[in-house]
């Protein structure tokens, strides 16, 4: 837990042992760099004097803690930050206790709250009533949707604002003021490889810029120096995030979308990341019923042989059998006939109810049964020559109505 001189160094005597990511902080909302619309809101809250809780969600090095600094620097409020990985209940009662004192001689405390969905429900509803009664003014930020992991009353209780991912021209003015902060100079391939591997993190950049810097001495940052202060880009994918849920769409609309090309880097970026083997065959397996189904039956077999040899022999040679699948899904003609034929029959149970089994299709094990009339006129199949008797096969009440609406890709069996 830190407080705001702690987070956003400003003594001149300290700020170089600073990283260079917390020594390029912009100390007003003009220095910002990205974020414009975001800003321009946050400012004109911050000049109404009544500034409410708030959600800051967005990707990492997107400006979230920045921007929790400038609101408390322009509100003249005490900020307390904390980090939810390693923050208790404990710790937020003393925040609260300190608040309260610090309120009664008319300062405002900013409870700053990074990565707040690593709280449970618990902690954050000790969080509730001191946000409710203005103990604390929350500014809480996240990389994973607060929709899902925020509780609701906490969320009703905030304005939530979505950041996005620095664009390359933002990222290449950050870097340069990193560069006029280390009087150094970058050749123009190192910069190019700087801001690739960063991705729009401003943090990556400014941490693999002093790091390379450091590496080059006194002459230009080259090409090698980036690469070996960047070594290989972490994967942005959290299995149990936004990332995830994003990913995995993008994989299975390229694949709905017959895109071999990005059904096989999408499924790529989830196992190059540590996706679960299983989890990627399961979602194959899916997508062969769902959405190529019967204009190709052969590709359900196809995805659980997949299945069943990523499980056989592991990765990292499961990656062969899976995009083989995957290509072939992506190549394959495509019909949802099973998906729209199941929720047409649940919507008609939905709609009609319980309607009893035709007395000609029950079973008819006993005597008895068979004297009350179960199994009678059931017309065998295998009699006719065509192998299909003319007969109603649905209740009553519901015969002539249907559920499955033919594709025209569909393909009958033996066809």
């Amino acid at each position: 837990m830190t407080d705001q001189g702690e987070l956003f160094p400003i003594p001149a005597g300290s700020a170089p042992k600073a990283p260079l990511a917390t020594r390029m902080r912009p100390k007003t909302f003009d220095h910002l760099v990205g974020q414009r619309q975001v800003a321009d809101v946050l400012r004109r809250l911050t000049q109404g004097g009544n500034l409410p809780s708030i959600i800051l969600w967005g990707p990492p090095g997107s400006g979230k803690t920045t921007l929790a600094g400038l609101l408390a620097s322009e509100t003249s409020a005490r900020m307390v930050a904390m980090s939810a990985v390693t923050a208790g209940v404990a710790d937020l009662r003393k925040v609260v206790a300190e608040a309260r004192v610090h309120r009664r001689a008319g300062l405002r405390t900013i409870l700053f709250i990074d990565e707040i969905h690593r709280f449970n429900k618990a902690q954050q509803d000790a969080i509730l009533p001191h946000v409710e009664d203005g103990t604390v003014t929350l500014i809480g930020a996240t990389t994973e949707n607060p929709s899902f992991e925020v509780i609701a009353p906490l969320l009703s209780r905030s304005r939530v604002f979505r950041l996005e991912q620095l664009d390359r021209g933002e990222l290449k003015e950050v870097v340069e003021r990193g560069l006029e902060e280390l009087h150094a100079t970058i050749d123009a391939d190192a910069m190019d490889a700087l801001l690739e591997v960063a991705h729009g993190d401003a943090r990556v950049a400014l941490n693999g810029l002093e790091a390379a810097a450091g590496l080059a001495g006194e002459g230009a940052i080259a090409l090698e120096q980036v690469e070996q202060a960047l070594q290989q880009r972490h994967l942005l994918y959290d299995r149990a995030g936004d990332q995830h849920y994003d990913i995995v769409s993008a994989l299975i609309k390229s694949v709905r979308g017959s895109d071999p090309d990005a059904a096989v880097y999408w499924m790529a970026r989830m196992l190059e990341a540590g996706e679960d083997v299983m989890f990627v065959a399961r979602r194959l397996v899916i997508l062969a019923a769902e959405d190529v189904g019967l204009a190709d039956p052969q590709a359900l077999p196809v995805a659980v042989a997949a299945q069943q040899a990523a499980h056989f022999i592991g990765m990292p040679e499961a990656v062969l059998p899976l995009t083989e699948a995957a290509l072939y899904l992506a190549l394959a003609p495509k019909s949802n006939s099973a998906l729209t034929s199941y929720g047409a029959a649940r919507e008609l149970i939905q709609e009609t109810g319980n309607e009893p089994v035709p007395m000609h299709l029950r079973n008819a094990p006993t005597g008895l049964m068979k004297s009350m009339g179960y199994g009678r006129d059931y017309k065998y199949a295998h009699d006719f020559e065509s192998g299909v008797a003319d007969q109603v096969h649905l209740p009553e009440k519901l015969k002539g109505r249907k559920v499955y609406s033919p594709n025209p890709r569909d393909r009958k069996p033996g066809k």
